[in-house]
């Protein structure tokens, strides 16, 4: 029985040491938008949703490294393409996150005009559920958030992947979030795929071009500016700023 005990406890042993987490790498996210959701309801609205698809798709990519990522536009599913009205530029926008320090860096294009945004990171009210799913091949554990205030977040994290970090600004969980929903912006991204090996980390470098400025100077300047849009205001200004 002592044998068998010690069988047992050398394979466990080995299992739970051989077991890998993963400090550096790229992830590819699949960003899918409901445009007709997005758009709303109204006169304005209904003449233009047949020219347009219900559903973009467009990947993006993160790449990390232990306590810091950079998150880039990749390319967009052509047959999901739809007019860029009011989104001219946005392909351009480029997120660099420094978790130790916990600020950003952002290159964001806003209404014509590139900026280049310093930060500290977002504050977000992370509360943790016991639903769980495996994306890209890893398992991971469902959170809630809120951003802004009002607007709620459904991710799903591993801590397989020991970078506290996400797409965009998103952070603050106990790993890396691999899978994100927020109705509000009727926008869902998803991880498809993992690269651990050859990735190349000194990439992962604060943009450097656009108008410097304070992330929350210009949201304060653009909620004004858009206070009489409506539901379009709002948009707006969860998609610049997040």
């Amino acid at each position: 029985m002592k044998y068998i005990l010690s069988i047992a406890f050398t394979i466990c042993f080995y299992g739970l040491t051989a077991q890998t987490f993963i400090s550096k790498g790229k992830i590819e996210y699949e960003v899918v938008v409901n445009n007709h959701k997005a758009m709303g309801d109204g006169t304005w609205a209904e003449m233009f949703k047949d020219k347009i698809p219900k559903l973009t798709k467009s990947y993006y990519h993160l790449t990390f490294d232990a306590d810091k990522s950079i998150y880039k536009f990749d390319h967009k599913d052509e047959k999901t393409k739809a007019p860029m009205w009011g989104n001219e530029g946005s392909e351009d926008n480029v997120w660099y996150n420094d978790y130790n320090s916990e600020s950003f860096v952002q290159q964001k294009s806003v209404f014509g005009d590139t900026y280049l945004l310093t930060d500290s990171l977002i504050n977000i009210d992370w509360k943790m559920t016991n639903e769980s799913r495996e994306i890209a091949g890893f398992n991971c554990r469902k959170a809630v958030g809120k951003l802004f205030d009002s607007v709620y977040v459904f991710a799903f994290y591993t801590d397989e992947i020991i970078v506290s970090g996400g797409p965009m600004s998103l952070h603050g969980l106990p790993g890396m979030i691999m899978g994100i929903t927020i109705p509000r912006m009727f926008s869902s991204w998803v991880a498809t795929k993992i690269e651990v090996n050859g990735v190349d980390i000194t990439k992962i470098n604060a943009p450097t071009k656009g108008r410097k400025k304070k992330a929350k100077e210009l949201q304060e300047t653009v909620v004004k500016a858009t206070k009489d849009w409506g539901n379009w205001g709002q948009q707006a200004v969860w998609n610049i700023f997040l």
